[in-house]
């Protein structure tokens, strides 16, 4: 039943994830090998291949990753993460080649802020967050912690950034709100010893630090948009700039170049090439999102560049000029639709936008953005023509596939949005739910769209709806608390299933004599399709409400989602969990089993896609590749 553990039922494997935190300082990283790119993403640390595009997964936090860093020879990751108050956050020690977890380290309190490896991979220091305010130097060898002390000065400032220097395993750097220090180390006497660093009447925030080869002088960016000079050896402020043409938004990401010169980010998703003392840009180019990582690959011929708005670009240093390798989400995920026979591509729909994907190299295909909508739901016509949409301005829009363009609009479809939509098999009505909770069904002709009829029996929006195969029947479920089966050829209620719950999803089982329900009193209920009388009542989560659902071709075996963020797959008939996918760290909002049952994709509240492989591999036929 639902109350297994993770650890008694068997996990689901994970095939691909799409996605990436572009909000984490600095966490994208070039690995030193040159052929990887590691990240964060919800509660794992992704390891990409960056021809090939494999994944490798880093899993074993429980909660998001907050910071990431690589060892300088590239033999270790260090993840930390983000908690609950009265919590310890965790560090992750991991040994790159064989992706395995070496140590989990655990001193300190809510939140790890940053980590930073020592220069011959001896030590890792990390910097509790706010909550926390100290940083401690841990023994990677030992995998046991050396000293700690607090960040800053008593009552004075918060530490937002750490970095090492790049020649002594025995100093360090940290930075932040009101705090400047320069570390150095006493391992005999397990101890460690800050400098504060004297900036006269200069007051800035420092966002990001960046170090010359030498460790003579260290540089901070600031969210004021210049960038102060530290001497290393005085700990005195040798210089602060520009005067002039500040950074907008403040400065995200730092990188020093051999030559001297900088890659700096800012705010804005300005990506600029520099020439110091004064950071002139030579040149400059603007991205979609805060640039928050810089990256170099090898000396900095190419560079990697992550931004707030998920998107992780590759530059060639030569010409400057930005190649878009990744894109994903960046808001709530709200449907995940495949074309009918085919697992090759699938559409998500999300805040203000609809993407198609393909699947085998989770590349974007497609992207079609309505400014300043919401898109609720999304549906393939069977014929593949056309993708029809839901969205929250109560307007139903249909685009091609192929290119996006706009086939058709129809006009106050629903007075407080359309909240959910379903077609017939033969691709000439469409049937949509509104927020007011009318069901209303369409014909679509090639020159015109009509209302056919109106149903009014819900009280409150239409959360999902389903289609009999022969289209002379819907399913309809509400947060009202009931389901409701029409006659779509009398427009009549057949009948009308009430449950004390939000309805958020429902399926008819394949053989179409059943439908299984989900909601927000974490219940699966199997009802009869005849009369509506309730069949089977199952526990579907230990905690939140159950978003998503979606039933095997053969009706052997059904898939759920939620707010407690798993994945589970059920015996139909049996009524227990078979498996549970655990990836996800936003509540799963939709999820679906692809045509032929070789794959799961779920979407959830953070933007986050991800592909798992089906458990059952023979129960569908062959996958149209």
């Amino acid at each position: 039943m639902a109350e297994d553990t993770q650890e008694e039922v068997p996990q689901l494997e994970l095939e691909a994830i799409i996605g990436f935190n572009g909000h984490v300082p600095s966490g994208l990283i070039s690995h030193p090998d040159r052929e990887h790119l590691v990240y964060p993403l919800g509660c794992m640390v992704i390891i990409q291949n960056i021809n090939t595009s494999k994944q490798h997964f880093l899993q074993g936090h429980t909660n998001n990753v907050s910071c990431v860093a690589v060892s300088k020879s590239g033999r270790y990751v260090a993840s930390g993460q983000v908690t609950y108050m009265g919590f310890k956050a965790d560090i992750m020690l991991w040994d790159y080649a064989k992706k395995e977890l070496c140590a989990k380290l655990s001193l300190h309190k809510v939140k790890v802020e940053a980590l930073s490896f020592s220069p011959n991979d001896l030590y890792l220091v990390s910097l509790g967050g706010q909550d926390d305010g100290c940083v401690v130097i841990w023994n990677v060898a030992k995998r046991e912690a050396i000293c700690g002390s607090p960040a800053s000065a008593l009552n004075v400032g918060h530490a937002k950034t750490v970095i090492y220097s790049n020649t002594s395993d025995e100093m360090f750097m940290t930075a932040g709100n009101g705090t400047l220090r320069v570390w150095e180390l006493d391992l005999p006497n397990r101890k460690m010893w800050p400098t504060e660093c004297q900036t006269g009447q200069l007051k800035r925030i420092v966002t990001c630090i960046a170090v010359s080869e030498d460790d003579k002088l260290f540089y901070c960016g600031t969210t004021t948009g210049d960038i102060m000079t530290i001497n290393v050896k005085n700990k005195l402020l040798n210089s602060c700039g520009p005067q002039k043409d500040r950074f907008s938004l403040g400065i995200t990401a730092l990188v020093l170049l051999k030559t001297g010169d900088f890659i700096i980010g800012s705010g804005d998703g300005k990506l600029s090439l520099c020439k110091g003392p004064n950071y002139k840009a030579i040149k400059s180019v603007k991205l979609q999102g805060s640039v928050n990582s810089i990256s170099l690959r090898g000396q900095g011929h190419q560079f990697f560049v992550g931004t707030g708005e998920t998107h992780i670009y590759r530059f060639n240093y030569p010409e400057f000029k930005e190649e878009l390798i990744t894109t994903c989400h960046n808001e709530a995920v709200n449907d995940i639709i495949f074309p009918f026979g085919t697992s090759e591509l699938f559409a998500t729909c999300s805040k203000s936008d609809i993407r198609v994907w393909h699947n085998p190299s989770n590349k974007e295909l497609l992207r079609i953005t309505v400014p300043n909508m919401i898109c609720h739901a999304i549906e393939f016509m069977r014929d593949g023509k056309s993708i029809v949409s839901a969205w929250n301005d109560g307007r139903i829009r249909a685009f091609t596939p192929e290119t996006g363009r706009l086939m058709y609009t129809i006009e106050n479809a629903h007075s407080m949005g359309v909240t959910a939509i379903a077609t017939t098999s033969d691709c000439k009505r469409i049937i949509s739910g509104g927020g007011e909770g009318q069901v209303r069904m369409w014909d679509i002709g090639k020159e015109s769209q009509r209302l056919v009829q109106s149903m009014k029996e819900h009280k409150s929006s239409v959360s999902c709806i389903k289609v009999k195969s022969n289209n002379k029947e819907c399913l309809t479920a509400s947060s009202d608390g009931t389901c409701i089966i029409w006659d779509l050829v009398r427009f009549v209620r057949n009948q009308m299933i009430l449950a004390n719950t939000l309805f958020r999803c429902v399926c008819y089982h394949p053989e179409e004599f059943q439908i299984i329900s989900s909601g927000t009193d974490r219940k699966i209920g199997y009802w009869e399709v005849f009369d509506g009388s309730p069949i089977r009542e199952l526990e579907g989560s230990m905690s939140g409400s159950v978003n998503g659902m979606d039933i095997s071709s053969e009706g052997e075996h059904f898939v759920t989602g939620g707010d407690d963020k798993l994945i589970k797959v059920w015996n139909y008939n049996e009524g227990e969990v078979t498996h549970v996918g655990i990836g996800h760290s936003g509540s799963i909002t939709r999820l679906r089993i692809c045509p032929f049952n070789k794959c799961i994709i779920s979407v959830s509240a953070d933007g986050g896609i991800i592909r798992w492989k089906y458990p059952f591999p023979n129960e569908g036929t062959t996958c149209v590749k």
